[in-house]
């Protein structure tokens, strides 16, 4: 990781840790931004690379805990504790609610950028996952109603006819539909398909036990 391709925003109302840190980072070839305030965190226009946010817990604006349980994990980056006063129901707390790690101060500069390394990487993890689910919805929305109508048949497992017949249509016209969901959803196999409809919370309603019930 370098200076170009992520960055560590820094949220400490002690300037002197915010210059430290902030010099440390740099040194390391991270780029890094500090602020003494959530409001002043928040009213930067952060650029869209991945990064992690280095909060304290106490600051004159809002507790950096119940920050974090009104945060949007996808509007902010993982974040990583540092306090003069850590407890261990605060640090449970904090990592039950997402959080990569809980320094109390002082701590090492090897514990930091341990910690940092994490939270980048689970960064670039659910950015990959989000802009992947961005982009099977793109392809989601490009079938047609009747594929639509489809496609929760073949993935709950009922055979072509069963799946035709529910639809009343032919077994040929549901295949064809089959093929063309398939290619608009790049899908390699059922397999696949089955796994991208998980992940779009595409509700089946059928089973093939339920299908072959009925006679």
């Amino acid at each position: 990781m370098t200076q170009d391709d992520c960055i560590v925003f820094i949220v400490d109302d002690d300037q002197r840790i915010c210059e430290a840190l902030c010099e440390l980072l740099t040194a390391r070839g991270l780029a890094s931004v500090a602020f003494n305030s959530i409001a002043d965190y928040l009213a930067f226009p952060r650029p869209d690379l991945p990064g992690c946010l280095i909060l304290d817990v106490e600051l004159p604006d809002i507790n950096g805990l119940e920050f974090q349980k009104q945060t949007d994990h996808e509007q902010h980056p993982p974040i990583i504790f540092i306090t003069g006063h850590g407890d261990i129901p605060s640090s449970v707390r904090a990592i039950q609610l997402g959080a990569v790690d809980f320094l109390t101060k002082p701590f090492s500069e090897t514990e930091l950028m341990k910690s940092i390394h994490t939270a980048i990487d689970l960064d670039c993890g659910a950015r990959l996952e989000r802009a992947e689910l961005v982009t099977l919805t793109r392809r989601l929305s490009s079938l047609t109603s009747r594929e639509r109508q489809v496609l929760p048949l073949v993935i709950s497992g009922l055979l072509n006819k069963q799946a035709a017949a529910e639809l009343g249509i032919s077994e040929v016209t549901l295949q064809i539909h089959r093929s063309k969901i398939m290619h608009k959803m790049q899908a390699a196999s059922l397999a696949d398909l089955v796994r991208i409809a998980e992940r779009l919370q595409v509700p089946v309603t059928h089973s093939r036990r339920a299908g072959t019930s009925s006679k």
